[in-house]
């Protein structure tokens, strides 16, 4: 049966929906606003773009193991909540004329901490809410979403910036999160509370989940390839915004159109990951979409105005497209092999080594940026994403057509028994 049957995720596909579109807004908006308002300068940029992932690598294997001794949606309820609050401080600055360039970037690096949270304790409720036979249909449906609001969110953010200003964008930001959490109140299917049998350090939990992820060849090699990816990512996408206002002079309303082309690969992504899993091979496919998309990337560096402009589009399509086949793979394998007692420490793990390398790289990318120039660190920036794939292919997953063997759990003293 569809999941579209089952109310409970319904619910969850809304509020994600709605609060990734917000997301996508701000994540537009906000460096719009840094770089034309406040005349923030490249390290600046990458200031600004490390203070929305730095919390996982400060919080996030505490995080990990908080969630799996609770209950998973009053924790995205209370993190929405917190967003929604944040987001409004800043609509407040704006409306006082108090917004400056370090108090955003401290309200940036709380709603980090708040979304950190919050993405850890998502990945590891899909499976209530689904169930794990359900995973591949709820993840691309999740997917499409989030491709969605790729789309919709920097159009919305950047025409909205350009047409009435900051505060009804940020505005429109906390309301999504407010709604989000509203739907999520809403969802009625059984969560148990986590039984502990015994009283465990959270060291002792936090070196487990890491031991699982690092020690299993399976999630060592998707964890490798995605924090190479992440990495160089992270490079370039505090100059992409550089590149588009000060080296190809485009308005506000053109810069959110042109990122927004990610949003129309990333679902035509989704919409095809289930159908290429099943023509080729779910792990098949996992990887050869990176390697046929994401080198693309080494045409970024040289987009100029008009016509050109497609050297930036054309790219940012078809990486988009690739890794969202690629997320849906990875992601869904990640949740089938994990046991469940396991699934908060081993998201937050992943997201550790997978996210917290973000600020690395929007730090490493503003500082390539003032020494190389915008269109050189760019280069380098998609030089390292294509080396992410040697992790896949280099691995024993390249042979692979389909998902492995589940992996059994943890043995008593905490090691992994590969499968």
């Amino acid at each position: 049966m569809s999941l579209l049957h089952n109310p409970g995720f319904r619910l969850f596909w809304g509020a994600q929906t709605v609060s990734m579109v917000g997301t996508n807004m701000t994540r537009v908006a906000i460096p719009l606003l840094a770089a034309s308002t406040l005349s923030a300068t490249p390290f600046q940029m990458g200031l600004l773009q490390a203070a929305q992932t730095i919390a996982f690598l400060l919080v996030g294997l505490p995080a990990g193991v908080l969630v799996d001794r609770s209950r998973r949606r009053p924790i995205l309820i209370i993190c929405d909540l917190l967003r929604a609050a944040l987001m409004a401080a800043i609509v407040i600055g704006f409306l006082l004329d108090l917004v400056t360039f370090t108090r955003l970037l401290a309200v940036t690096l709380l709603v980090g901490l708040a979304t950190a949270f919050f993405e850890i304790a998502y990945q590891s409720y899909i499976p209530v809410v689904v169930g794990r036979e359900n995973l591949i249909e709820g993840n691309a449906r999740l997917e499409s979403t989030n491709a969605v609001s790729r789309l919709a969110g920097p159009t919305l953010g950047g025409g909205l910036v350009q047409l009435a200003g900051a505060v009804a964008t940020v505005s429109v930001q906390a309301a999504t999160h407010v709604l989000s959490a509203f739907l999520l109140s809403r969802i009625s299917t059984p969560e148990a509370t986590p039984q502990r049998t015994e009283q465990r350090r959270m060291g002792a939990e936090i070196r487990e989940g890491l031991r699982f992820v690092l020690r299993d060849p399976v999630f060592r090699a998707i964890t490798g390839s995605a924090a190479t990816y992440n990495f160089f990512y992270a490079v370039s996408l505090p100059l992409v915004m550089l590149l588009l206002v000060e080296e190809m002079g485009l308005s506000g309303t053109a810069v959110g159109l042109l990122m927004a082309v990610s949003g129309v690969g990333g679902v035509l992504g989704a919409a095809f990951a289930g159908r290429l899993g099943r023509r080729f091979g779910q792990v098949r496919t996992m990887w050869t979409s990176y390697l046929l998309t994401v080198p693309t990337a080494l045409l970024i560096p040289f987009a100029e105005s008009g016509w050109q402009s497609l050297l930036f589009a054309a790219p940012w399509f078809a990486m988009s497209f690739g890794i969202v086949v690629y997320n849906v793979g990875q992601v869904s394998i990640r949740q089938q092999l994990c046991p469940p007692e396991l699934l908060g420490r081993m998201n937050a793990s992943v997201r550790f080594l997978v996210w917290g390398i973000l600020p690395l790289g929007s730090v490493t990318g503003g500082a390539l940026g003032e020494w190389l120039g915008v269109r050189g660190a760019l280069l380098i920036g998609g030089i390292g994403m294509s080396t992410g794939v040697l992790w896949l292919v280099l691995s024993r997953l390249r042979p692979l057509r389909d998902l492995p063997a589940p992996a059994p759990s943890p043995s008593a003293d905490g090691t992994t028994l590969r499968a």
